[in-house]
């Protein structure tokens, strides 16, 4: 069934609730990706044939892009984060009224955008859920899509054509064999992962033209941009504001998006149409400056980045750098009680890739072995409600290897077979 909440005169939130015939008292809200407004009807139809109660919202706003954001901060606000809570509010009501009974448990499964939603839902309202499974979480909201911008603008960005730094699709498929041959066995196996993007120390100049040639090689101009692009991005004060991009990511085919010249939809709507309200825009002078001014402004507080996770964890309820971030918040060495991190080597964005990187974590494909090993919902549902906390979870890749993935901060090691191991080993 569909509704509406109008969350205020000039913003609504369209969701639809998805009811299985065979319930076990578990309620299930599903996320958006990019600056997606529309219902996720793939994790509806995965949590609901998971016998889940289901909800997915559009966050607000129709549509793929960002344009309605253009002049209505309250749409703004409903997509920083808004549109999840009122949508479960109210899907939890539909939910008791359907059932004649409130559930008993209640879930989140995001991912990217989905994925700052859930981090979101921890931060500012942890009543909502009791587990939420966030991937892949498109937290630092403001610095994340200035360092989209500035990816483009290293290769010549909005003027790629004419720009000596540009590097071509065939040009990319250079630089990620180079990369793999250069920290592919870092890990003692050779299988076309990286298993620690850390570890790699890319060397771009090893891709420089030499003499006269042209031919399967890069400029000096291309080469330096490589360098910007696989270092860490800066402030105006020489803050930290973002890591670098992992090398091994450029074979990611959603990555193409990135690194073809253009500004990337998610960072050109979001000055456009949320910082400078200016349809013109056109990124020609875009600069870490612009990415201050999205951090003063933060709209609808989009970042996600800040505040505190201790109500959520005393309810007994993605990256590397959030983690060491709640921990230093909280100060806990060890976050294993409420909060735990997987690190999938070789996963595309949110699914996929040449790695194991179909672990139950999204839509029915993803759900190859439905068991709490192998599927990472049903091990948050084995966390919530038998107090089993999940010290790994198996993967499956595209060909049918299995992967054993590990909870931070252990490693993945190949000792004859891929096994955790502490970093004190």
């Amino acid at each position: 069934m569909g509704f509406v909440v109008n969350t205020t005169s000039t913003s609504a939130v369209f969701a639809e609730a998805w009811l299985p015939d065979t319930w076990y008292g578990r309620y299930l809200t599903v996320g958006n990706g990019g600056l997606g407004g529309c219902i996720d009807y793939s994790n509806l139809d995965y949590g609901a044939s998971l016998h889940f109660a289901t909800i997915g919202s559009n966050n607000g706003h129709d549509g793929l892009d960002g344009h309605t954001f253009l002049n209505n901060p309250e749409v703004i606000n409903d997509f920083a984060f808004r549109a999840i809570h009122v949508s479960t509010l109210i899907g939890k009501q539909i939910v008791q009224a359907y059932y004649g009974s409130p559930h008993q448990k209640s879930y989140y499964l995001g991912c990217s955008t989905g994925g700052r939603q859930g981090t979101q839902s921890a931060l500012k309202f942890p009543e909502d859920f009791d587990g939420i499974v966030a991937g892949a979480p498109a937290t630092d909201w403001n610095h994340l899509v200035g360092l989209g911008a500035m990816l483009a603008r290293y290769i010549g960005a909005p003027n790629a054509s004419t720009s000596p730094s540009f590097i071509s699709a065939d040009l990319w498929e250079l630089v990620a064999a180079e990369i793999l041959a250069q920290c592919d066995e870092l890990d003692g196996v050779r299988d076309g992962i990286i298993t620690e993007p850390d570890a790699c120390d890319f060397r771009p100049e090893a891709l420089l033209c030499s003499g006269n040639g042209t031919a399967g090689c890069l400029s000096i101009a291309q080469v330096e941009a490589l360098r910007k692009i696989y270092q860490p991005l800066y402030g105006v004060e020489g803050q930290l504001l973002y890591p670098r991009p992992d090398p091994g990511c450029e074979a990611d085919g959603n990555t193409a998006s990135v690194l073809n010249g253009t500004v990337v939809s998610f960072s050109n709507d979001w000055f456009k149409y949320a910082i400078y309200n200016d349809t013109s825009y056109d990124f020609s002078n875009f600069s870490i400056q612009d990415i201050a001014l999205a951090d003063s402004m933060n709209p609808g507080g989009i970042s996600t980045f800040d505040g505190n996770f201790s109500e959520f964890r005393d309810r007994g309820g993605n990256s590397k750098r959030l983690y060491n971030l709640i921990s230093r918040t909280l100060r806990m060495p060890s976050l294993d009680s409420f909060y735990r991190l997987f690190l999938i080597p070789g996963m595309n964005h949110c699914i996929g890739g040449p790695g194991a990187g179909f672990f139950g974590q999204t839509t029915i494909p993803s759900n190859v072995v439905n068991a709490s090993a192998n599927n990472v919902l049903l091990a948050m549902v084995e966390w919530v409600e038998g107090g089993r906390a999940p010290d790994y979870v198996f993967g499956m890749s595209l060909e049918g290897e299995q992967r054993i993935h590990c909870r931070y901060p252990q490693r993945s090691v190949w000792s004859g077979e891929w096994i955790c191991q502490d970093d004190s080993v």
